[in-house]
């Protein structure tokens, strides 16, 4: 048996369980679905098949536990970050900074790997249950909003998100991404509730004639 590093038995478990998982994660997102057996999990967590099993019975078993964890660590760490805001144009801001500060973390890699890993039905049934139930607060937020057609609002609007994901994930600075980002959604919200905000933000022209207009 090896050698405890907690102070009880069951600690030593949820860390070893612990591990074997993030050596999962690296093996998912490195080398793929089709890599992640028990063996490979263990030798990679430096632990025997054996040992393996006794938390995990199988690559199905590993994948699976895999997909739970990836949602729900991302959604503790946005509920945290919504639930400090206030009103719904916060609230969407709040779900995309973070979003972006979890993709520049590599968050979101498990979950987009195993969308590409061509699993099986049931399998792409729950991943993208487990997504629909990571944005449902931001859809929440564009609906309390009053926007026409709230769920192609919502879905127009996470478009915009998917491609700062895409530009972070691909090294563009984050701060620079997020804040580009949210100036453009605070445009798209700005009709439905969020004028004073996005005004704040991106000044419009006063209705007052300057200088510059007179000429």
């Amino acid at each position: 048996m090896p050698k405890i590093n907690a102070s009880t038995v069951a600690e030593h478990r949820a860390q070893q369980r612990e591990a074997l998982i993030g050596a999962a994660i690296d093996i998912l997102v490195n080398e793929g679905a089709a890599a992640v057996t028990p063996a490979a999990v263990g030798a990679r967590a430096g632990l025997a098949r054996s040992s393996v099993y006794q938390y995990f019975t199988s690559s199905a078993d590993l994948l699976a536990t895999i997909t739970e964890e990836a949602f729900r660590r991302s959604n503790e760490a946005l509920a945290h970050a919504m639930a400090a805001a206030n009103g719904p144009v916060e609230r969407v801001e709040a779900f995309f900074r973070e979003s972006l500060r979890l993709g520049a973390e590599g968050a979101h890699r498990p979950a987009a790997a195993l969308m590409g890993a061509g699993l099986p039905p049931a399998c792409q049934d729950r991943l993208r249950e487990l997504h629909l139930e990571q944005v449902e607060p931001f859809r929440a937020a564009v609906r309390q909003l009053g926007a026409p057609e709230p769920a192609l609002t919502a879905d127009l609007i996470a478009g915009m998100l998917h491609t700062a994901l895409a530009a972070v994930e691909g090294g563009a600075p984050l701060d620079t991404v997020t804040e580009r980002t949210l100036v453009l959604v605070r445009r798209c919200l700005a009709p439905l509730g969020g004028v004073a905000r996005a005004t704040e933000e991106c000044p419009s022209r006063s209705s007052s004639p300057t200088p510059a207009d007179a000429e």
